[in-house]
Parts: structure tokens; C-alpha cells; sequence
């Protein structure tokens, strides 16, 4: 299986940066500590803070390992491409038939549907890119074929 990019703006990198610091630095340690505390309370066949302490140190070394995985095959976004053509970073604004809508194109890291902010993994972002303005797209989503024209990118 090849490795995916993951795209990511600076400030979305800088913020996973700092959950992994966070994690090995802070919490990995306070989960250490209980869990040798647990072991001094004797029988760790029945001690439910030993379990809990684990399943959590080993959930953390997961996140962990999935945050640097995202860091190690980060592709930061740059800015818009000067309108020409639709790709990760710019700003879109589309027409269909209920009106205007504006969509700023992202990695799924980032994607906040409720602002404005779409994946270009999912329907409408992937159906976007390469496009300029003019052009009209359809695309397929869980609610059925919906078409756009593309207004303007910026």
C-alpha cells in the first residue's frame, strides 16, 4: 500500500506537532505513574485502575504513532493557484439551484463542513478540483446528483 499525502495547512501541522509533544511528554508519563501506583496496590488480576491505566497508555501510544504518521507524510497547502484552476487551498464559490454557496477546499484534517470547509476527499471537493470558473460539474452525493457552476476562485 502506497503512502497517502496528507494534506494540511501550516497552522494544522503545528497543532498536531503539539498533541504528540503533549503526549509523550506529559501524558505518557502521568499514565506511568498510575499505572505504578496500580501495581503497588498488589493483585493486578482485579485492579480496575491498573486495566484502565493500560488500555489508555495504550491508546496514547496509538494516537501518537498515528499523529507522527500524519506529520511524516504531511504536504503543507499552499496558497491558491491565482484562480485559474480549482485546487486544495482555494476558495470556491459555486452556484446551483438553491443559490451561492462558497467552499474553501481542504485535506480532511482540517474539513469543517458547518464553515465552509470541505475535504477534497469527499463528493463535492473531489468533483471541484482541476475545474475553472465557468465550468459546470455534477456531482453524485448521498442526497443525489446535485450540479454546480463555478463562479469564481480565489
Amino acid at each position: 500500500m502506497a503512502d497517502k499525502e496528507i494534506y494540511i495547512s501550516k497552522d494544522g501541522l503545528e497543532k498536531i506537532k503539539a498533541e504528540v509533544a503533549e503526549i509523550e511528554g506529559t501524558k505518557l508519563k502521568e499514565i506511568a505513574k498510575k499505572i505504578a501506583e496500580a501495581k503497588d496496590m498488589g493483585d493486578l488480576s482485579e485492579n480496575a485502575e491498573y486495566h484502565e491505566a493500560k488500555q489508555t497508555q495504550a491508546f496514547l501510544f496509538g494516537r501518537a504513532q498515528e499523529l507522527k504518521y500524519k506529520i511524516k507524510h504531511a504536504k503543507i497547502i499552499r496558497e491558491c493557484n491565482g484562480g485559474a484552476t480549482c485546487t486544495v487551498g482555494c476558495t470556491v464559490t459555486v452556484k446551483d439551484k438553491l443559490g451561492e454557496m462558497q467552499y474553501s477546499l481542504v485535506g480532511s484534517e482540517e474539513a469543517d463542513p458547518l464553515a465552509g470547509r470541505i475535504s477534497i476527499e469527499s463528493p463535492i471537493g473531489a468533483s471541484l478540483l482541476g475545474h475553472k470558473p465557468g465550468d459546470r460539474v455534477e456531482v453524485s452525493t448521498p442526497a443525489g446528483a446535485q450540479r454546480f457552476e463555478i463562479i469564481s476562485i480565489k
